[in-house]
């Protein structure tokens, strides 16, 4: 088969990739509109667990310095807080990301 049928898939930021990652990418460069319907969703769900994953360390951490460090838990407590808000409004964006993208959907299948 020839070598080069493909390369015009392979971007420059695609090259340097791991063999592995490249067949797990491929797909979505051949067959992007079908890709769409499970990138986007699972985007979606990475950022919103990524976010709460974060709070629960910080606040673990903030536990574990109260008998440490008081200055130092009170320090990751306020940034705790700040991320907190951060995820309120991160969260208020994708559900509208999400609302527009099922609707969206809905109107290519109808």
């Amino acid at each position: 088969m020839n070598e080069n049928l493909f390369a015009s898939f392979i971007t420059p930021t695609l090259i340097g990739l791991p063999i592995v990652l490249l067949i797990i990418i491929f797909p979505n460069l051949l067959f992007p509109s079908p890709s769409r319907l499970v990138n986007n969703p699972v985007r979606l769900t990475a950022n919103i667990t990524a976010g709460h994953l974060l709070i629960h360390l910080i606040g673990g951490a903030t536990l574990v310095l109260i008998s440490i460090s008081p200055p130092t838990a009170i320090l990751t407590f306020i940034i705790l807080v700040l991320l907190t808000i951060l995820e309120f409004a991160v969260a208020l964006i994708q559900a509208y990301v999400f609302t527009l993208l099922v609707s969206l959907y809905l109107h290519d299948n109808t």
